[in-house]
């Protein structure tokens, strides 16, 4: 991938973070499991897509949560640190992953 600032974030994230992030994963492999159960069972195709598309939805939200605390707390503690030049650059070069 590329050379990241940190390997942990500088303010760690509080258990109730931590909690709300693992609840959605933990909906979404739910969700998987459903499409791969209508796979399993032939289901018709239409309604395999719109559960991925729901799926790819909730992934996105859970990126933007996680996008959003980096901003807030790593990308401006680099910026008053004076290093936010390269931690702007960092998320930018993630953000490029998110839109392909």
């Amino acid at each position: 991938m590329g050379e990241y600032l940190h390997d942990h974030p500088v303010t760690p994230r509080t258990d109730d973070e931590k909690q709300a992030v693992i609840n959605r994963l933990k909906r979404i492999e739910g969700q998987v499991r459903g499409i791969q159960k209508m796979v399993e069972e032939d289901r018709y195709c239409a309604d395999i897509l719109v559960q991925i598309s729901a799926i790819n939805a909730a992934l996105k939200k859970v990126g933007f949560t996680v996008t959003e605390r980096h901003t807030k707390h790593c990308v401006a503690h680099a910026v008053k640190k004076g290093n936010g030049e390269a931690a702007i650059d960092e998320l930018m070069d993630i953000m490029k992953h998110f839109s392909k």
